[in-house]
Parts: structure tokens; sequence; C-alpha cells
């Protein structure tokens, strides 16, 4: 039971971030989305790009299966944003985002209590028994803060009301 109920809380945390990212992005325009966030900082195409491939780097990392889009990597987590480096359309980055976050609910429902304990896959199974907090369950609470963070990041992406 105890496990149950932490893992609930945990999912809960990221079905919360998810519906409230989402939430934004369906308000925004594209225009509104491919802006910087401030002056000098990333733009919200780029943090959208960043959080669509390290959850679909959760995939394989929770061992549910292969990369979908692994040709974000290089654009979005291993060169800064304004790089030139080519990216997918804004349009093209909001169906990837819904698409692998429906991928990872699809399995993460899928899972029981004692899935969540088991190791991840980036870590051995000798280092696990020394430190089995490196399980599935913590890298959900990690991308948590994760998203969280940018999520935090793209608000600013959203106009200021005019005062009439």
């Amino acid at each position: 039971m105890e496990q149950k109920l932490i893992v609930k809380m945990v999912l809960d945390s990221w079905n919360s971030a998810i519906a409230r990212t989402g939430k934004l992005l369906n308000e925004l325009t594209d225009e509104q989305i491919a802006a910087d966030a401030a002056p000098g900082r990333n733009s919200g195409k780029y943090l959208l790009g960043h959080l669509v491939a390290v959850h679909d780097r959760m995939l394989p990392l929770l061992g549910m299966g292969e990369q979908v889009y692994p040709q974000l990597n290089e654009a979005f987590l291993g060169t800064p944003d304004k790089s030139g480096r080519e990216m997918p359309s804004v349009a093209a980055l909001r169906s990837y985002w819904t698409d692998t976050n429906e991928r990872l609910a699809t399995h993460f429902n899928n899972l029981t209590a004692a899935d969540w304990f088991a190791r991840h896959t980036a870590v051995s199974e000798e280092s696990f028994a020394a430190e089995p907090h490196r399980n599935r369950l913590n890298v959900i609470i990690s991308r948590t803060n994760h998203l969280n963070e940018h999520l935090g990041q793209m608000l600013y992406l959203k106009p200021i009301p005019q005062e009439a």
C-alpha cells in the first residue's frame, strides 16, 4: 500500500506538470512559442524541443522502448539555442510533444508499484544494489522538476495583458 501511495503522488505531480505545460502550449500561438522567453534567453521553440527530446529519451531510460525522435538530440540536447542548427517547426514540435507524452502515459499506466522501484537502464545491477534510490520513480521525480523549471521559463512567452 505504501509503495502505491508514493507512486500515485509522484505520478500525480508529473501529470499535473504535463497538463499545465500542455495548457500553456495550447494558449500560445506558434509565433509566441518561437519567440525568446526573455531577452538573450532561450526561445520557447528551443525549450519545447528540449523537453520533447528529454521526454523521448525517457523511453529507453525506463526500459520502455527506443526513442521515437532521436533526431532531436543534437539540436536540443547537445547544442545551445541559436547555434544555427536546423530545428523542426513549432507545429511539428507540438505534435512530438503530444505523441511523446501519450506514449509515456501508456507505459506508465502499465507499470505496477513494484515496477517503479526497479532500476532504470542507466544504472548497473551492482550500483543499484548499493543505491536503490536510482530507480524509475526517481527518474520521474527529477524529470518533473526539470519540466517545471522550463515551464516557468515558458510562462514568460505569454503576452502581458494591457491595462485599459
